[in-house]
Protein backbone atom coordinates (compact mmCIF):
# COMPACT_ATOMS: atom_id res chain seq x y z
CA UNK A 1 0.00 0.00 0.00
CA UNK A 2 1.20 3.45 -0.76
CA UNK A 3 1.58 5.69 1.71
CA UNK A 4 3.01 8.55 -0.30
CA UNK A 5 0.74 11.68 -0.71
CA UNK A 6 0.54 14.93 -2.57
CA UNK A 7 -0.93 18.21 -1.36
CA UNK A 8 -3.62 19.79 -4.36
CA UNK A 9 -3.69 22.75 -2.98
CA UNK A 10 -6.48 23.73 -5.83
CA UNK A 11 -4.81 21.86 -8.90
CA UNK A 12 -7.56 20.02 -9.35
CA UNK A 13 -11.43 21.20 -10.20
CA UNK A 14 -12.18 18.81 -6.70
CA UNK A 15 -9.54 20.23 -4.92
CA UNK A 16 -10.49 20.90 -1.00
CA UNK A 17 -7.03 21.26 0.33
CA UNK A 18 -6.70 17.28 1.70
CA UNK A 19 -4.05 15.14 1.09
CA UNK A 20 -4.18 12.38 -1.97
CA UNK A 21 -2.19 9.24 -2.27
CA UNK A 22 -0.24 9.39 -5.12
CA UNK A 23 -0.89 6.35 -6.44
CA UNK A 24 -4.52 6.67 -6.00
CA UNK A 25 -4.19 10.01 -7.80
CA UNK A 26 -1.92 8.56 -10.71
CA UNK A 27 -4.64 5.51 -11.26
CA UNK A 28 -7.62 7.93 -11.17
CA UNK A 29 -6.12 9.74 -13.50
CA UNK A 30 -5.00 7.79 -16.14
CA UNK A 31 -4.04 8.91 -19.17
CA UNK A 32 -5.96 11.71 -19.71
CA UNK A 33 -3.13 14.31 -19.45
CA UNK A 34 -2.72 13.13 -22.97
CA UNK A 35 -5.72 12.05 -24.60
CA UNK A 36 -7.54 14.76 -23.61
CA UNK A 37 -5.23 17.03 -25.75
CA UNK A 38 -7.95 16.67 -29.03
CA UNK A 39 -10.74 17.85 -26.89
CA UNK A 40 -9.33 21.13 -26.12
CA UNK A 41 -10.16 22.97 -28.85
CA UNK A 42 -13.30 21.78 -28.34
CA UNK A 43 -13.47 22.19 -24.52
CA UNK A 44 -13.09 26.01 -25.64
CA UNK A 45 -15.66 26.85 -28.32
CA UNK A 46 -17.86 25.01 -25.24
CA UNK A 47 -16.74 27.43 -22.50
CA UNK A 48 -17.12 30.17 -25.30
CA UNK A 49 -20.34 29.92 -25.74
CA UNK A 50 -21.08 29.21 -21.76
CA UNK A 51 -19.53 32.29 -20.96
CA UNK A 52 -21.44 33.99 -23.42
CA UNK A 53 -24.89 32.34 -21.75
CA UNK A 54 -23.93 33.26 -17.94
CA UNK A 55 -22.96 37.28 -19.09
CA UNK A 56 -26.87 36.98 -21.58
CA UNK A 57 -28.52 35.24 -18.20
CA UNK A 58 -26.70 38.25 -15.94
CA UNK A 59 -24.54 35.99 -14.12
CA UNK A 60 -21.31 37.24 -15.37
CA UNK A 61 -20.31 40.77 -16.08
CA UNK A 62 -20.03 41.97 -19.94
CA UNK A 63 -16.28 42.15 -20.02
CA UNK A 64 -15.15 39.19 -18.39
CA UNK A 65 -17.32 37.14 -20.90
CA UNK A 66 -15.64 39.81 -23.88
CA UNK A 67 -12.06 38.65 -22.37
CA UNK A 68 -12.99 34.97 -21.36
CA UNK A 69 -14.18 34.79 -25.04
CA UNK A 70 -11.10 36.55 -26.37
CA UNK A 71 -8.47 34.18 -24.31
CA UNK A 72 -10.43 30.89 -25.07
CA UNK A 73 -10.05 31.98 -28.51
CA UNK A 74 -6.14 32.08 -28.21
CA UNK A 75 -5.90 28.92 -26.28
CA UNK A 76 -8.43 26.46 -29.19
CA UNK A 77 -5.57 28.17 -31.79
CA UNK A 78 -2.67 27.10 -29.16
CA UNK A 79 -4.33 23.80 -28.92
CA UNK A 80 -4.86 23.49 -32.91
CA UNK A 81 -1.16 24.17 -33.61
CA UNK A 82 -0.36 21.65 -31.16
CA UNK A 83 1.18 24.21 -28.92
CA UNK A 84 -1.38 23.75 -25.33
CA UNK A 85 -0.39 21.36 -23.34
CA UNK A 86 -1.67 19.78 -19.98
CA UNK A 87 0.12 19.11 -16.78
CA UNK A 88 -0.04 15.77 -14.94
CA UNK A 89 -1.33 16.81 -11.65
CA UNK A 90 -4.00 19.16 -13.53
CA UNK A 91 -5.55 15.96 -14.57
CA UNK A 92 -7.42 16.67 -17.96
CA UNK A 93 -8.38 19.70 -20.18
CA UNK A 94 -11.09 20.69 -18.24
CA UNK A 95 -8.75 22.15 -15.45
CA UNK A 96 -5.94 22.71 -17.77
CA UNK A 97 -7.94 25.60 -19.53
CA UNK A 98 -9.43 27.25 -16.55
CA UNK A 99 -6.23 27.24 -14.80
CA UNK A 100 -5.05 29.47 -18.19
CA UNK A 101 -8.19 32.05 -17.73
CA UNK A 102 -7.24 32.37 -13.86
CA UNK A 103 -3.15 32.86 -14.83
CA UNK A 104 -4.45 35.56 -17.15
CA UNK A 105 -7.63 36.84 -16.44
CA UNK A 106 -7.61 36.41 -12.70
CA UNK A 107 -11.10 36.23 -10.80
CA UNK A 108 -12.73 35.76 -14.18
CA UNK A 109 -11.32 33.13 -15.03
CA UNK A 110 -12.57 31.32 -11.83
CA UNK A 111 -16.28 32.18 -12.69
CA UNK A 112 -16.21 30.40 -15.74
CA UNK A 113 -17.36 26.85 -14.10
CA UNK A 114 -20.37 28.67 -12.96
CA UNK A 115 -23.34 26.32 -13.46
CA UNK A 116 -21.97 23.39 -15.07
CA UNK A 117 -20.09 20.61 -13.52
CA UNK A 118 -17.13 18.83 -15.51
CA UNK A 119 -19.58 16.28 -15.93
CA UNK A 120 -21.72 18.09 -18.32
CA UNK A 121 -18.75 20.34 -19.52
CA UNK A 122 -16.98 16.93 -20.64
CA UNK A 123 -20.06 15.22 -22.62
CA UNK A 124 -20.31 18.69 -24.17
CA UNK A 125 -16.43 18.53 -25.39
CA UNK A 126 -17.18 15.12 -26.62
CA UNK A 127 -20.28 15.95 -28.37
CA UNK A 128 -18.46 18.95 -30.19
CA UNK A 129 -15.85 16.23 -31.38
CA UNK A 130 -18.04 13.13 -31.98
CA UNK A 131 -19.56 15.05 -34.37
CA UNK A 132 -16.67 16.43 -36.40
CA UNK A 133 -15.03 13.14 -35.91
CA UNK A 134 -18.08 11.46 -37.16
CA UNK A 135 -17.64 13.40 -40.69
CA UNK A 136 -13.67 13.33 -40.92
CA UNK A 137 -14.59 9.43 -41.04
CA UNK A 138 -17.42 9.92 -43.47
CA UNK A 139 -15.24 11.83 -46.45
CA UNK A 140 -12.67 8.94 -45.90
CA UNK A 141 -15.53 6.47 -46.28
CA UNK A 142 -16.34 8.48 -49.33
CA UNK A 143 -13.39 8.63 -50.97
CA UNK A 144 -13.06 4.66 -50.27
CA UNK A 145 -16.43 4.67 -52.19
CA UNK A 146 -15.57 6.82 -55.09
CA UNK A 147 -12.26 4.53 -55.56
CA UNK A 148 -14.70 1.19 -55.86
CA UNK A 149 -17.17 3.26 -58.47
CA UNK A 150 -13.87 4.41 -60.61
CA UNK A 151 -12.50 0.97 -60.53
CA UNK A 152 -16.08 -0.41 -61.05
CA UNK A 153 -16.42 1.10 -64.40
CA UNK A 154 -12.77 0.78 -65.16
CA UNK A 155 -13.64 -3.18 -65.48
CA UNK A 156 -17.24 -3.08 -66.03
CA UNK A 157 -17.52 -5.76 -68.14
CA UNK A 158 -14.33 -7.24 -67.29
CA UNK A 159 -16.02 -10.99 -66.82
CA UNK A 160 -14.66 -13.24 -63.45
CA UNK A 161 -16.73 -16.00 -61.81
CA UNK A 162 -19.30 -15.13 -59.49
CA UNK A 163 -19.14 -16.90 -56.68
CA UNK A 164 -21.76 -18.84 -53.55
CA UNK A 165 -20.65 -21.03 -50.75
CA UNK A 166 -16.97 -20.23 -52.36
CA UNK A 167 -18.11 -22.20 -55.37
CA UNK A 168 -18.88 -20.96 -58.63
CA UNK A 169 -22.01 -20.05 -59.46
CA UNK A 170 -23.12 -17.42 -62.12
CA UNK A 171 -20.71 -14.50 -64.50
CA UNK A 172 -20.24 -11.57 -63.25
CA UNK A 173 -17.42 -9.28 -64.14
CA UNK A 174 -15.18 -7.19 -61.76
CA UNK A 175 -17.33 -4.26 -62.35
CA UNK A 176 -20.35 -5.88 -60.54
CA UNK A 177 -18.08 -6.82 -57.91
CA UNK A 178 -16.64 -3.60 -57.08
CA UNK A 179 -20.03 -1.62 -57.34
CA UNK A 180 -21.25 -3.88 -54.62
CA UNK A 181 -18.89 -1.86 -52.09
CA UNK A 182 -19.64 1.16 -53.27
CA UNK A 183 -23.02 0.58 -52.92
CA UNK A 184 -22.97 -0.43 -49.27
CA UNK A 185 -20.70 2.46 -48.17
CA UNK A 186 -23.27 5.36 -50.12
CA UNK A 187 -25.64 3.00 -47.53
CA UNK A 188 -23.31 3.56 -44.50
CA UNK A 189 -23.07 7.72 -45.31
CA UNK A 190 -26.65 7.73 -45.49
CA UNK A 191 -26.59 6.33 -42.05
CA UNK A 192 -24.24 9.16 -41.34
CA UNK A 193 -27.35 11.36 -41.47
CA UNK A 194 -29.11 9.75 -38.57
CA UNK A 195 -26.11 9.44 -36.02
CA UNK A 196 -25.62 12.69 -36.49
CA UNK A 197 -28.95 13.98 -35.46
CA UNK A 198 -28.54 11.67 -32.61
CA UNK A 199 -25.55 14.00 -31.93
CA UNK A 200 -26.92 17.07 -32.60
CA UNK A 201 -28.19 18.34 -29.44
CA UNK A 202 -26.56 20.48 -27.03
CA UNK A 203 -26.00 18.23 -23.08
CA UNK A 204 -25.10 21.53 -21.15
CA UNK A 205 -26.84 23.12 -18.51
CA UNK A 206 -27.43 19.55 -17.13
CA UNK A 207 -24.65 20.51 -14.76
CA UNK A 208 -23.75 17.14 -12.59
CA UNK A 209 -26.98 15.51 -13.86
CA UNK A 210 -29.97 17.57 -11.54
CA UNK A 211 -29.75 20.91 -13.51
CA UNK A 212 -28.59 23.99 -11.18
CA UNK A 213 -31.00 26.80 -9.20
CA UNK A 214 -29.53 29.17 -11.85
CA UNK A 215 -31.41 31.23 -14.80
CA UNK A 216 -29.39 29.16 -17.35
CA UNK A 217 -30.46 29.62 -21.09
CA UNK A 218 -29.47 26.28 -22.61
CA UNK A 219 -31.34 27.20 -25.74
CA UNK A 220 -28.89 30.10 -26.37
CA UNK A 221 -26.28 27.78 -25.25
CA UNK A 222 -27.27 25.55 -27.93
CA UNK A 223 -28.11 28.07 -30.84
CA UNK A 224 -24.48 29.61 -30.07
CA UNK A 225 -23.20 25.59 -31.02
CA UNK A 226 -24.61 25.11 -33.97
CA UNK A 227 -27.38 22.37 -31.76
CA UNK A 228 -30.75 22.33 -33.06
CA UNK A 229 -31.86 21.35 -29.69
CA UNK A 230 -31.31 21.19 -25.96
CA UNK A 231 -30.84 17.62 -24.53
CA UNK A 232 -33.93 18.28 -22.37
CA UNK A 233 -34.00 15.55 -19.33
CA UNK A 234 -30.89 16.61 -17.21
CA UNK A 235 -30.74 12.73 -16.43
CA UNK A 236 -30.18 11.69 -19.45
CA UNK A 237 -27.31 13.78 -20.45
CA UNK A 238 -25.32 11.86 -17.96
CA UNK A 239 -27.44 8.64 -19.18
CA UNK A 240 -26.63 9.04 -22.47
CA UNK A 241 -22.52 8.71 -22.07
CA UNK A 242 -21.73 5.66 -23.16
CA UNK A 243 -24.80 5.20 -25.40
CA UNK A 244 -24.06 7.33 -28.46
CA UNK A 245 -20.03 6.39 -28.07
CA UNK A 246 -21.68 3.04 -28.99
CA UNK A 247 -24.07 4.55 -31.79
CA UNK A 248 -20.87 6.00 -33.18
CA UNK A 249 -19.13 2.51 -32.76
CA UNK A 250 -21.76 0.27 -33.91
CA UNK A 251 -21.77 2.66 -37.47
CA UNK A 252 -17.97 2.21 -37.93
CA UNK A 253 -18.40 -1.75 -36.96
CA UNK A 254 -21.46 -1.49 -39.68
CA UNK A 255 -18.92 0.07 -42.71
CA UNK A 256 -16.33 -2.76 -41.18
CA UNK A 257 -19.24 -5.18 -41.93
CA UNK A 258 -19.14 -3.80 -45.84
CA UNK A 259 -14.92 -3.40 -45.95
CA UNK A 260 -14.22 -6.80 -44.44
CA UNK A 261 -16.08 -9.01 -47.17
CA UNK A 262 -14.10 -7.12 -50.07
CA UNK A 263 -10.58 -7.75 -47.95
CA UNK A 264 -11.88 -11.58 -47.87
CA UNK A 265 -12.34 -11.27 -51.24
CA UNK A 266 -8.78 -9.56 -52.52
CA UNK A 267 -6.73 -12.20 -49.87
CA UNK A 268 -8.61 -14.91 -52.08
CA UNK A 269 -8.47 -13.01 -55.55
CA UNK A 270 -5.01 -12.75 -55.33
CA UNK A 271 -3.61 -16.17 -54.43
CA UNK A 272 -1.88 -17.79 -56.98
CA UNK A 273 -4.78 -20.31 -56.70
CA UNK A 274 -7.47 -17.60 -58.44
CA UNK A 275 -5.34 -15.11 -59.88
CA UNK A 276 -7.75 -12.67 -60.45
CA UNK A 277 -6.08 -9.95 -58.86
CA UNK A 278 -2.70 -8.18 -58.54
CA UNK A 279 -1.24 -6.04 -55.57
CA UNK A 280 1.62 -3.83 -56.74
CA UNK A 281 4.84 -5.10 -55.16
CA UNK A 282 5.12 -2.13 -53.33
CA UNK A 283 1.53 -3.24 -51.51
CA UNK A 284 3.24 -6.23 -50.46
CA UNK A 285 5.90 -7.76 -47.84
CA UNK A 286 8.59 -10.69 -48.07
CA UNK A 287 9.21 -13.42 -46.49
CA UNK A 288 12.35 -14.29 -44.09
CA UNK A 289 12.67 -17.69 -45.27
CA UNK A 290 11.33 -17.99 -48.73
CA UNK A 291 12.94 -15.89 -51.19
CA UNK A 292 9.79 -16.39 -53.43
CA UNK A 293 7.27 -14.92 -51.12
CA UNK A 294 4.98 -11.57 -51.24
CA UNK A 295 2.45 -11.21 -48.78
CA UNK A 296 -0.75 -9.41 -48.59
CA UNK A 297 0.27 -8.27 -45.29
CA UNK A 298 -1.97 -4.71 -46.32
CA UNK A 299 -5.09 -6.68 -47.01
CA UNK A 300 -4.79 -8.99 -43.47
CA UNK A 301 -4.03 -5.69 -41.17
CA UNK A 302 -7.23 -4.53 -42.97
CA UNK A 303 -8.98 -7.29 -42.49
CA UNK A 304 -7.84 -7.11 -38.92
CA UNK A 305 -8.79 -4.10 -37.89
CA UNK A 306 -12.35 -4.41 -39.18
CA UNK A 307 -12.63 -6.82 -35.74
CA UNK A 308 -11.00 -4.75 -33.81
CA UNK A 309 -13.34 -1.80 -34.51
CA UNK A 310 -15.94 -4.69 -33.10
CA UNK A 311 -13.73 -5.42 -30.60
CA UNK A 312 -13.90 -1.48 -29.21
CA UNK A 313 -17.40 -1.56 -29.69
CA UNK A 314 -17.67 -4.56 -27.67
CA UNK A 315 -15.44 -3.43 -24.81
CA UNK A 316 -17.08 0.36 -24.71
CA UNK A 317 -20.69 -1.84 -24.54
CA UNK A 318 -18.75 -4.02 -21.20
CA UNK A 319 -17.47 -0.61 -19.76
CA UNK A 320 -20.69 1.93 -20.17
CA UNK A 321 -23.76 -0.85 -20.70
CA UNK A 322 -23.70 -2.70 -16.61
CA UNK A 323 -23.90 0.90 -14.79
CA UNK A 324 -26.85 2.48 -13.10
CA UNK A 325 -28.45 6.33 -14.01
CA UNK A 326 -26.09 8.78 -13.49
CA UNK A 327 -22.23 9.61 -13.59
CA UNK A 328 -19.61 7.06 -12.69
CA UNK A 329 -15.97 7.00 -13.19
CA UNK A 330 -15.75 4.16 -15.02
CA UNK A 331 -17.41 6.70 -17.79
CA UNK A 332 -13.59 8.09 -18.00
CA UNK A 333 -12.20 4.60 -19.82
CA UNK A 334 -14.99 5.65 -23.07
CA UNK A 335 -12.01 7.77 -24.34
CA UNK A 336 -9.41 5.74 -25.35
CA UNK A 337 -11.24 3.58 -27.31
CA UNK A 338 -13.34 5.65 -28.64
CA UNK A 339 -10.41 7.69 -30.33
CA UNK A 340 -8.73 4.78 -31.46
CA UNK A 341 -11.35 3.62 -32.74
CA UNK A 342 -11.92 6.70 -34.99
CA UNK A 343 -7.96 6.57 -35.47
CA UNK A 344 -7.96 3.43 -36.54
CA UNK A 345 -10.86 3.76 -39.26
CA UNK A 346 -9.76 7.03 -40.92
CA UNK A 347 -6.36 5.31 -41.45
CA UNK A 348 -7.40 2.38 -42.29
CA UNK A 349 -10.01 4.23 -44.61
CA UNK A 350 -7.11 5.93 -46.28
CA UNK A 351 -5.03 2.82 -46.88
CA UNK A 352 -8.17 0.68 -48.36
CA UNK A 353 -8.32 3.64 -50.60
CA UNK A 354 -4.84 3.62 -51.76
CA UNK A 355 -5.31 -0.51 -52.10
CA UNK A 356 -8.23 -0.18 -54.36
CA UNK A 357 -6.74 2.47 -56.73
CA UNK A 358 -3.57 0.45 -56.72
CA UNK A 359 -5.52 -2.93 -57.81
CA UNK A 360 -4.64 -4.85 -61.05
CA UNK A 361 -6.94 -6.80 -63.17
CA UNK A 362 -5.63 -10.32 -64.44
CA UNK A 363 -8.46 -10.50 -67.15
CA UNK A 364 -7.00 -13.38 -68.57
CA UNK A 365 -7.28 -15.54 -65.51
CA UNK A 366 -10.35 -14.34 -64.51
CA UNK A 367 -11.74 -15.25 -68.05
CA UNK A 368 -9.89 -18.85 -67.78
CA UNK A 369 -11.93 -19.87 -64.78
CA UNK A 370 -15.27 -18.26 -66.16
CA UNK A 371 -16.27 -21.95 -67.61
CA UNK A 372 -19.25 -23.36 -68.84
CA UNK A 373 -21.04 -24.70 -65.99
CA UNK A 374 -21.43 -20.50 -64.60
CA UNK A 375 -24.26 -20.41 -67.70
CA UNK A 376 -26.49 -23.28 -66.68
CA UNK A 377 -29.03 -20.62 -65.17
CA UNK A 378 -28.68 -18.31 -67.69
CA UNK A 379 -29.32 -21.28 -70.43
CA UNK A 380 -31.97 -22.48 -68.25
CA UNK A 381 -33.80 -19.13 -69.12
CA UNK A 382 -32.80 -19.27 -72.90
CA UNK A 383 -35.35 -22.47 -72.91
CA UNK A 384 -37.60 -20.38 -70.89
CA UNK A 385 -37.62 -17.89 -73.58
CA UNK A 386 -38.21 -20.66 -76.41
CA UNK A 387 -41.43 -22.15 -74.22
CA UNK A 388 -40.65 -24.17 -71.58
CA UNK A 389 -41.76 -23.49 -67.97
CA UNK A 390 -38.42 -22.72 -65.77
CA UNK A 391 -38.93 -26.36 -63.77
CA UNK A 392 -38.61 -27.70 -67.39
CA UNK A 393 -35.99 -25.87 -68.23
CA UNK A 394 -33.94 -26.15 -65.15
CA UNK A 395 -34.46 -30.09 -65.24
CA UNK A 396 -33.17 -30.23 -68.89
CA UNK A 397 -30.29 -28.22 -68.14
CA UNK A 398 -29.42 -30.33 -64.95
CA UNK A 399 -29.78 -33.59 -67.28
CA UNK A 400 -27.33 -32.41 -69.74
CA UNK A 401 -24.44 -31.17 -67.19
CA UNK A 402 -24.77 -35.20 -65.79
CA UNK A 403 -24.40 -36.57 -68.72
CA UNK A 404 -21.35 -34.16 -69.63
CA UNK A 405 -22.42 -32.77 -72.85
CA UNK A 406 -23.74 -28.99 -71.73
CA UNK A 407 -22.43 -26.77 -73.90
CA UNK A 408 -24.40 -23.55 -73.31
CA UNK A 409 -24.89 -20.35 -75.65
CA UNK A 410 -23.18 -17.67 -73.45
CA UNK A 411 -24.23 -15.15 -75.71
CA UNK A 412 -27.87 -15.75 -75.60
CA UNK A 413 -29.08 -14.31 -72.72
CA UNK A 414 -27.14 -11.16 -70.57
CA UNK A 415 -28.53 -9.59 -67.62
CA UNK A 416 -29.81 -6.04 -68.34
CA UNK A 417 -31.35 -5.03 -65.76
CA UNK A 418 -30.56 -1.68 -62.99
CA UNK A 419 -27.78 -2.83 -60.41
CA UNK A 420 -26.61 -6.06 -63.11
CA UNK A 421 -23.68 -6.40 -65.42
CA UNK A 422 -24.87 -4.06 -68.05
CA UNK A 423 -25.95 -1.59 -65.88
CA UNK A 424 -24.04 -0.97 -63.03
CA UNK A 425 -25.60 2.15 -62.04
CA UNK A 426 -22.62 4.27 -61.52
CA UNK A 427 -24.46 7.25 -62.28
CA UNK A 428 -26.96 6.99 -59.58
CA UNK A 429 -24.15 6.21 -57.32
CA UNK A 430 -21.76 9.13 -58.50
CA UNK A 431 -24.96 11.33 -57.96
CA UNK A 432 -25.72 10.11 -54.15
CA UNK A 433 -21.62 10.22 -53.34
CA UNK A 434 -21.94 13.74 -54.98
CA UNK A 435 -25.19 14.60 -52.39
CA UNK A 436 -23.21 13.10 -49.50
CA UNK A 437 -20.34 15.16 -50.28
CA UNK A 438 -22.20 18.15 -50.56
CA UNK A 439 -23.94 17.77 -46.98
CA UNK A 440 -21.22 16.87 -45.01
CA UNK A 441 -19.65 20.20 -46.59
CA UNK A 442 -22.43 22.04 -45.50
CA UNK A 443 -22.51 20.63 -42.67
CA UNK A 444 -19.01 21.80 -41.34
CA UNK A 445 -19.59 25.21 -43.34
CA UNK A 446 -22.32 25.64 -40.80
CA UNK A 447 -20.73 25.04 -37.83
CA UNK A 448 -17.92 27.21 -38.85
CA UNK A 449 -20.12 30.01 -39.06
CA UNK A 450 -21.29 29.67 -35.88
CA UNK A 451 -17.87 29.40 -34.27
CA UNK A 452 -17.08 32.58 -35.85
CA UNK A 453 -19.92 34.65 -34.61
CA UNK A 454 -19.07 32.79 -31.03
CA UNK A 455 -15.49 34.20 -31.22
CA UNK A 456 -16.58 37.51 -32.64
CA UNK A 457 -17.96 38.08 -29.42
CA UNK A 458 -14.18 38.67 -28.03
CA UNK A 459 -13.94 41.81 -29.71
CA UNK A 460 -17.25 43.30 -29.10
CA UNK A 461 -20.58 42.66 -27.85
CA UNK A 462 -23.11 42.09 -30.22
Amino acid sequence: MSTETVHPKGAQLWAKGLDLDQAIHRFTVGEDPATDLRLVPFDAVGSAAHARMLAKAGLLDLADAQALVAELKAIQAEALANGFSILPEQEDCHTAIEARLTSKLGEAGQRIHLGRSRNDQVILALRLYYRSAALDAGEGILRLALAFVEFAEAHSQVPMPGYTHLRRAMPSTFGLWAAAFAEGLVEELQALHGLQARLDKCPLGSAAGFGVPLPLDRPFTAELLGFSAVQRSVVDVQNSRGRHELAILHWLGSVAFVLEKALWDLSLYTTEEFGFLQLPDAFTTGSSIMPQKRNPDVVELLRGRMGELRGWAHLVEQIACGLPSNYHRDLQLLKQPMFKALDAGNQAYAIFTQVVEGLQVRADQAAEACSDDLYAAHQAYTLVAQGLSFREAYRAVAERIQEGDFIPDREALTASHLGSALDLGLDHLRAELHRERAWIQDRRAFWAHKEAALFAFGAAHE
